[in-house]
């Protein structure tokens, strides 16, 4: 695992970022020996001038001592791509962040975790909504993922804390402040159980044009993503459109047809690009969540082995033969065959007939 001060200092430099991070580190095997590299060097490595100028400029001025003090005296820890706690599902996406900063708690039982976002000037049918679904989801010990906006983000992060459940909310800004103001309560509850999350730097004002990147992380850290209302220019749709581009599922609540605030989710029903929801059982029969606190439960109990992570590493998103992960493992098949049926209890894999197995989530 790389030096973390190294992984901050080149998030804090302009014109660097998932994509270029990660061929300095394909090129130079770590981002230390990057950091300090001569214009020669980091030219080959395949950086444009524009940001070898910003780099250049920057790690002469920026002193990463300093910047890593600052982190932990705002009471956040970072969590770097190449580190074992950064969290599983949003490693899956195409270039996740390199850098995320966290206040709060990042579990293993946020694997089991759903987005719900929408409009910031919710109706009533929507709060109530919203508020239906985060409830069942907390209860059923899913992990409500929002991004602390007015609205039905506010109004899922709540609802999650309230019925003893655990939040996660994506900020567009730094951790160092919080936005919108009057969720600043909110925002150290949610600390409480669950975290705040953002890949932007300590330092970063919440401008309007951070909030539709950082939404690629709201669906990134989530299984599935829920619209609840949002009219056709709602911030909420690009949240699904990244979801949609990330391979996640996407649900929608129909609305009105008379309402502008549910012209964006009646919409995104109608073309296929999300699913209908009318229960909380639409969502939780599609993304296999029904049995999430005794799979939760069994993992705590049973640590994963190296045995699964093989299997893991065989099994796809399309059903494989047993025989057939016998062979791509190279285990004996009652091996195979009993790791298989402690991975389903723990809601890894999923049997989808009597010798057919695929990812579960």
């Amino acid at each position: 695992m790389s030096d973390v001060r190294y992984w901050i200092g080149f998030n804090l430099v302009p014109r660097i970022g998932p994509v270029r991070v990660m061929a300095l580190l394909s090129y130079f095997g770590d981002l230390e020996r990057a950091w300090s590299a001569d214009a020669a060097s980091l030219r080959a490595a395949g950086l444009p001038q524009d940001a070898l100028e910003q780099l250049l400029y920057h790690r002469s001025r920026l002193n990463l001592d300093a910047e890593l003090a600052k982190v932990v005296d705002q009471g956040v820890t970072v969590h770097t791509l190449d580190s074992p706690d950064y969290p599983r599902m949003l490693k899956d996406i195409d270039y996740p962040p390199p850098v995320l900063y966290v206040r709060g708690d990042l579990l293993p039982a946020d694997d089991w975790a759903v987005a719900i976002v929408g409009t910031r000037r919710a109706t009533t049918y929507g709060k109530e909504v919203a508020r239906q679904m985060a409830a069942g989801l907390a209860e059923n010990g899913i992990t409500v993922v929002s991004g602390l906006a007015l609205g039905i983000d506010g109004v899922a992060h709540r609802t999650a804390l309230e019925a003893g459940g655990r939040t996660i909310a994506v900020l567009g800004c730094g951790l160092d402040m919080v936005y919108p103001d009057r969720h600043r309560e909110l925002a150290h509850q949610i600390v409480q159980s669950g975290a705040l999350v953002s890949d932007y730097p300590l330092g970063t004002r919440p401008d309007a044009g951070n909030f539709p990147p950082r939404n690629r992380i709201i669906s990134g850290l989530s299984l599935g993503t829920l619209v609840v209302e949002a009219d056709m220019k709602s911030g909420a749709l690009i949240t699904l459109q990244f979801a949609l581009d990330q391979g996640r599922e996407t649900f929608a609540i129909p609305g009105s047809i008379h309402s502008r605030l549910s012209a964006g989710t009646n919409a995104m029903i109608r073309r296929g690009e999300a699913k209908l929801v009318t229960r909380l059982e639409d969502i939780l029969e599609e993304l296999n969540l029904t049995m999430v606190p005794q799979q939760s439960e069994v993992r705590a109990m049973v640590p994963e082995t190296p045995i699964e992570q093989t299997l893991l590493s065989c099994i796809t998103h399309e059903p494989l033969h047993l025989d057939e992960i016998v062979r791509r493992s190279g285990l004996p098949t009652a091996t195979v065959s009993s790791t298989l049926c402690m991975m389903e209890l723990k809601g890894m894999v999923r049997r989808v007939d009597n010798t057919s197995y695929v990812l579960a989530h």
